[in-house]
């Protein structure tokens, strides 16, 4: 992508080094003193180093790798979620993990459907994504059974303690809508370029809106 800082001239890939390790570590030493301030504990230290160190092993090398790239994207996204409530309490509630597990699968299902949409430019650079090594297809379908998970695992903190049903419950009608739609262009045949940008956007727009209906859960 010629318009990201380092094709178009703006920095150096030795500076975006430098600063990707500054603001590294930065961030850990910020999660250190919240933990000593707050008495947290260890984990989001430890949560903190690792999904550093994931970050700086996707640049290295996850980026080319494909699907195990797609995954690791998603739950480095995801893993805030989780971060979030263990700044609050090391007993991570049970709706917690089913907002993880809804923002994992439809990152996924985002990231897999990238793929298929710059197969051509994918080929060129070498990153073996899913629709390169199995077909665009069997990936789409793949992208299909985790937009469906993502569905599921979205439902499930309706049958948990959260703290406003009511608000999540209407966000997530429309976050489940946005989703289903891109769902039904995935079953169209003959998929081209326009229609996989078209799925990605709808799945952006989906997790957008979990992400709100999420926020709202929590809403005294």
């Amino acid at each position: 992508r010629p318009d990201r800082p380092i094709p178009r001239g703006s920095i150096t890939l030795k500076q975006a080094k430098y600063l990707f390790f500054g603001y590294m570590l930065i961030g850990i030493i910020i999660s250190i003193i919240h933990s000593f301030i707050f008495e947290l504990g260890f984990l989001n230290i430890i949560l903190a180093v690792f999904f550093g160190f994931i970050g700086w092993l996707y640049a290295a090398w996850g980026k080319k790798s494909g699907f195990f790239g797609n995954i690791i994207v998603s739950i480095s996204f995801s893993i805030g979620l989780i971060y979030g409530a263990v700044l609050n309490n090391s007993a991570v509630p049970l709706y917690i993990y089913f907002f993880f597990l809804t923002s994992f699968f439809l990152l996924l299902a985002r990231e897999i459907i990238k793929g298929c949409e710059d197969i051509e430019g994918d080929k060129e650079q070498g990153v073996k994504t899913l629709a390169i090594q199995i077909g665009i297809k069997k990936a789409t379908l793949i992208s299909m059974i985790s937009a469906l998970l993502a569905i599921l695992f979205f439902i499930l903190p309706l049958f948990t303690p959260i703290i406003n049903p009511l608000l999540f419950l209407i966000s997530m009608i429309c976050g489940l809508v946005i989703v289903i739609f891109a769902i039904i262009l995935m079953l169209k045949k003959n998929l081209v370029k326009k229609d996989f940008s078209k799925i990605s956007l709808l799945l952006k727009i989906g997790a957008f809106l979990g992400l709100i209906a999420f926020i709202l859960a929590s809403i005294l």
